[in-house]
C-alpha cells in the first residue's frame, strides 16, 4: 500500500482530465473549505509559482475566457493508498502577483464547488404544480445538472405539504441555487453538494442534517503518544439554545393559538447528555397566515438553527491522524475530560496542503454537554 499522500489535479470544461505534470510541480500550496453551515458552498484556493513565460499562463487565464466560460476543477488528495476527492468545482477568480524576479511570481486560482453552476440564470415565475418542495428540488437538479455529473438525493420533509393546484401554485423565485436555499429552509432542511465517490461524479443533497452514521477515528488529546490532534479548544454557549413559538390561526374564531416546538428530529438525535435549557423565547413571525404543515415546518427549521450549544475548534496533522477528516459527519473526541468528551458534528473543515505537508483546521459541535456513550469510539 502506498504511504503518505499524491495528489491528483484534473482541469477542463464539463469533463477535466488530469494535468500535465509541469503544472502539478508548479502547484505550491492548497486551500479547501468545507463548511456544514447553511447556505455555505465549499470553495478553494491553489497557488502556483510560475515565471514570466510560463505555460500556465496560457492554460489559466485563457480557458477563464469568454471561449471556455466554466472551467472545472478536482482534486484528488490519496493519504496512505486511500484516494478522496477534495473538490469538484469551477474557477471563478484568477489572480497574478508578479514577485521581484521571475522565478517567484505567483497565480492564484479561486473558485467554489458546483453549486456555482446552479447561481446563473434566474427562472422567476415557473410553475410547478402540485409538487412538494422536495418534489420540486429534484426537477430542478435532474432536468439541467445531471450531465454534470450531479446526481440528487432527496430525504422528504418531515411533513409533507403538497400544494392544491386550485388554492396555490409555487412558483419558482430566483436562481436555481437560491429558490433550492429557500425551500430548504422552510422546511428546516440543508442543500449541498459534495464531490465523490470518484472523479466527476457529485451528489447533491436535500434533506436533514443527519447526524447519525459510523463516527471517523476519534481525536485525541491530552493522550501522550496517543495525542493525534496538535490543538483542540471548546467553548460552551448557553445562551444560544432558543424556543420557538409558532402561531396557528382559528378558521372560524381567526384568533392565533401559539405553539411550542420542541426539537425533534429522528435523524439528528442529541449527542450530549445534558441537553441545554432554552432561555430565549422566540415567536416564528409570519406562521399564522400559513397552512398548520407549512407553519410547524417553519418552527422546525427555526429550532434546528440554534441546537449546538457546544463547540470545538481546533487542527490536526493528516498523516499522523491517519486519514482526511470529513465535515458532515460524525467523530469522538478523548482525553478532554468529561463534559467535553463523546461524539460530536463536524461543522467544517479547512484544507491546508503544502509540499510534504497536510493539515487540517476543522470546527466541531453538539447540543450539550457530556457523552451520552459509556466508551467513545477509537
Amino acid at each position: 500500500m502506498l504511504k503518505g499522500l499524491y495528489l491528483t489535479l484534473m482541469v477542463g470544461p464539463v469533463v477535466p482530465v488530469p494535468v500535465p505534470q509541469f503544472v502539478l510541480d508548479s502547484l505550491s500550496s492548497v486551500t479547501i473549505t468545507n463548511s456544514a453551515e447553511r447556505n455555505t458552498a465549499s470553495g478553494f484556493d491553489l497557488t502556483f509559482t510560475l515565471s514570466t513565460h510560463s505555460p500556465l499562463h496560457t492554460l489559466f487565464l485563457l480557458s477563464g475566457g469568454a471561449s471556455v466560460p466554466i472551467v472545472r476543477v478536482i482534486l484528488i488528495a490519496t493519504v496512505n493508498g486511500i484516494p478522496d476527492v477534495l473538490i469538484d468545482g469551477v474557477i471563478t477568480r484568477q489572480d497574478v502577483s508578479p514577485g521581484s524576479n521571475a522565478g517567484n511570481s505567483t497565480l492564484t486560482i479561486r473558485g467554489v464547488d458546483l453549486t456555482a453552476l446552479m447561481d446563473f440564470v434566474p427562472l422567476d415565475g415557473f410553475p410547478y404544480p402540485a409538487l412538494p418542495p422536495e418534489g420540486r428540488v429534484a426537477a430542478i437538479i435532474a432536468s439541467r445538472y445531471m450531465p454534470f455529473g450531479i446526481v440528487p438525493v432527496i430525504v422528504p420533509s418531515l411533513l409533507v405539504d403538497i400544494p392544491i393546484p386550485i388554492e396555490r401554485i409555487p412558483r419558482h423565485q430566483g436562481t436555481d441555487l437560491a429558490y433550492i436555499h429557500q425551500l430548504a429552509n422552510e422546511v428546516g432542511h440543508v442543500f449541498f453538494i459534495t464531490p465523490g465517490p470518484v472523479p466527476g461524479m457529485n451528489v447533491a443533497y436535500w434533506g436533514p442534517d443527519i447526524r447519525i452514521g459510523i463516527p471517523q477515528p476519534a481525536l485525541n488529546i491530552n493522550m501522550d503518544a496517543h495525542t493525534n490532534v496538535e490543538s483542540l479548544s471548546f467553548s460552551f454557549d448557553n445562551e444560544r439554545k432558543e424556543q420557538p413559538f409558532i402561531y396557528i390561526q382559528n378558521l372560524f374564531s381567526k384568533i392565533s393559538i401559539p405553539i411550542p416546538i420542541p426539537e425533534i428530529n429522528p435523524l439528528s438525535p442529541p449527542l450530549g447528555l445534558i441537553p441545554t435549557i432554552p432561555k430565549k423565547f422566540v415567536n416564528v413571525t409570519g406562521t399564522a397566515k400559513l397552512s398548520p404543515i407549512q407553519a410547524v415546518l417553519r418552527g422546525l427549521a427555526r429550532t434546528s438553527q440554534t441546537s449546538d450549544t457546544v463547540t470545538a475548534s481546533g487542527s490536526l496533522n493528516v498523516l499522523r491522524y491517519g486519514r482526511i477528516l470529513k465535515s458532515r459527519g460524525l467523530v469522538g473526541v478523548r482525553g478532554a475530560g468529561t463534559a467535553f468528551d463523546g461524539l460530536y458534528y463536524v461543522k467544517s473543515v479547512t484544507h491546508n496542503i503544502k509540499r510534504g505537508e497536510y493539515k487540517q483546521n476543522f470546527t466541531l459541535g453538539r447540543n450539550g454537554l457530556v457523552s451520552i456513550l459509556p466508551q467513545v469510539p477509537v
